[in-house]
């Protein structure tokens, strides 16, 4: 994904879970073998464990630094297989257009970071749930969310 800084363009690295829940993020301005490789070897570090399969898109960088970081797990690159990463850009843009973009790439990296976080807690999976369900789960949600900010000090905006 590409976000635009100050006028710059930049490359937003994304990994997913089999469940959508984002892993890792980091802002680079290049999308080559060596940015491919220092973000692998990022989402090793991040998460502690090696996965079974990564997906990716057709970037031809993903396959020479899979092979270089982690070449016993499996890679599939396939039209369409990744399009739960590609999804998961969405909030993400709507957020970057509410705040009419982001300044500088460190601003910008420190702002996904605490967004992936926090954005699925109030983004539960409503096709799943009947009304009444989503009504308690966003109260129950909401009542987390407002014990936490209330013990650190921050203001509970809902």
């Amino acid at each position: 994904m590409f976000i635009k800084i100050n006028g710059e363009w930049k490359y937003l690295w994304r990994a997913v879970d089999a469940d959508g829940n984002v892993l890792d993020i980091l802002v680079q301005n290049r999308r080559d073998k060596a940015a491919a490789r220092r973000f692998f070897r990022r989402l090793l570090k991040t998460t502690g464990s090696v996965p079974r399969v990564i997906i990716t898109d057709k970037l031809r960088s993903y396959g020479a630094a899979h092979r270089e970081v982690m070449s016993s797990v499996e890679q599939r690159s396939h039209k369409g297989i990744n399009n739960r990463a590609e999804n998961s850009h969405q909030p993400t843009r709507q957020r970057e257009r509410a705040m009419k973009g982001f300044r500088s790439p460190g601003g910008a990296q420190r702002f996904m970071a605490a967004f992936s976080g926090i954005s699925p807690h109030f983004r539960p999976h409503r096709h799943l749930m009947t009304a009444g369900h989503y009504r308690f789960e966003m109260t129950i949600r909401f009542t987390i969310w407002n014990h936490i900010t209330a013990a650190t000090g921050m203001p509970a905006i809902a």
